[in-house]
């Protein structure tokens, strides 16, 4: 678990020794991650209110129906909104956003807005980081005013 990661009282992780964040992933009330498969999440990733990431499904083919469980990655920055899941397997990309009460059935590509179910891309993120990495560092007097 990285630094200032944030699991609200509400959220539920099934494994937690599955479980791997980077810096400043956080989860909301009701968010949900099913992980019986290792699920990372890049830094400042975030699962807002009742989001479900679900990490394993039956093989109804199979009498058996055994599990088949996935490892997975939700990238920094990435967002899952309130309500939005992500089905076995399926990855974000850096930035990506999944909206209000979407369902990801595909991977999401970085810093792409994704909706619908099943989520498909509407529109391209902004790319923040790019900006922020070409920023001149203050100066001790710009930092003080």
């Amino acid at each position: 678990m990285g630094t200032n990661c944030h699991f609200y009282p509400g959220s539920k992780v099934w494994a937690p020794w599955n479980l791997i964040c980077a810096d400043q992933v956080t989860a909301a009330d009701g968010a949900e991650i099913y992980n019986p498969a290792p699920v990372s999440f890049g830094s400042h990733a975030i699962l807002s209110q009742e989001a479900y990431v679900c990490g394993a499904t039956h093989d109804y083919d199979d009498a058996r129906f055994p599990l088949i469980a996935f490892a997975m990655h939700i990238g920094p920055y990435a967002w899952v909104c309130a309500r939005a899941s992500v089905a076995p397997g399926v990855n974000l990309g850096e930035g990506a956003v999944l909206g209000l009460g979407s369902v990801a059935t595909r991977s999401l590509d970085a810093w792409g807005v994704y909706a619908g179910v099943p989520a498909l891309k509407i529109k391209d993120r902004q790319r923040f980081l790019d900006a922020m990495d070409q920023r001149e560092e203050p100066t001790a007097l710009q930092t003080l005013v």
